[in-house]
């Protein structure tokens, strides 16, 4: 008897591999990022780890943001273990910086990962998921419920994931394949330590209060919320208030970062706030 197939973008490293070693006890698993090494080090670690002698776990490397390689790495997953019955996408870059000093470059590379990426997996694996139906689990980010001061490349891609998220709920939601979105808060990912080296001191002050999940939390929450067939998933109470009640709790916190930014710039030297003016 065939065993479930997850495939995972991003699932190197991060949320990805994280919810891979969650599944890996019944599930086949195929996993797709760009780093070869890293790649090859997570597949290793998930035999290691896993009792089951005849798991099995496909890597393949390819940039999900180009089309012809996130459409053979699909093709090649489910010739070799079937229709995925989980579509994870969790590959995705943020580059944070003031919106004046970002190159437009890294604009255009940002979108074409984090959204038309998860386009270029979703269409590659629906025909296959037609057939024996399955889950589309997409991930998304707090930034992508509210603008977040510094983040103009990388918030714009995670609201553009919810609107695909809710459109393809509505066409999908009676083929009996489920849709679900999730908003991690920040998390203790190497993307996370990466996006630090170009963070504006006033996205850190304005964040430093909302603590950091473990990458294991964040994906153990998915899973539940996939497995209770939720369709948006909001790992801890600010996040899910902000998602059921943004109308109200948006303009709330924007005050408060407005006036925690104001505060800032008036206690920095006269040299160092005009090169943020």
């Amino acid at each position: 008897m065939s065993l479930p197939h997850a495939l995972i973008t991003g699932g190197s490293s991060g949320i990805g591999l994280a919810i891979a070693r969650k599944l890996i006890a019944d599930t086949d698993l195929t996993l797709i990022a760009r780093g070869r090494e890293r790649l090859e080090a997570a597949r290793e670690s998930l035999l290691r780890g896993c009792a089951r002698a005849s798991a099995r776990v496909l890597a393949i490397s390819a940039d999900v943001s180009v089309r012809v390689e996130a459409e053979a790495a699909v093709a090649q997953a489910v010739a070799d273990l079937g229709a995925p019955t989980m579509v994870v996408t969790s590959a995705g870059i943020a580059i944070p910086g003031y919106f004046g000093s970002v190159p437009v470059d890294v604009f255009e590379r940002t979108m074409a990962v984090n959204y038309l990426g998860t386009v270029y997996i979703i269409k590659a694996a629906l025909p296959s998921m037609r057939r024996a139906g399955g889950s589309l689990v997409l991930i998304s980010s707090g930034a992508g419920l509210i603008g977040l001061f510094g983040y103009t490349p990388y918030s714009p891609t995670k609201f553009a994931l919810r609107g695909l998220a809710e459109a393809l709920r509505a066409e999908l939601r009676h083929e009996g394949i489920r849709v679900s979105i999730a908003y991690p808060p920040d998390t203790d990912t190497p993307q996370l330590i990466e996006e630090s080296r170009t963070k504006p001191a006033e996205t850190r002050m304005m964040t430093a209060r909302a603590g950091l999940w473990s990458a294991e939390d964040v994906a153990e929450r998915i899973l539940k919320g996939v497995s209770r067939g939720s369709f948006a998933i909001t790992p801890g109470f600010e996040l899910t208030a902000l998602y059921r009640l943004g109308s109200l709790v948006a303009p709330v916190v924007q005050w408060g970062w407005a006036r925690q930014v104001a505060r800032m710039r008036r206690d920095v030297r006269p040299a160092t706030n005009k090169e943020h003016t």
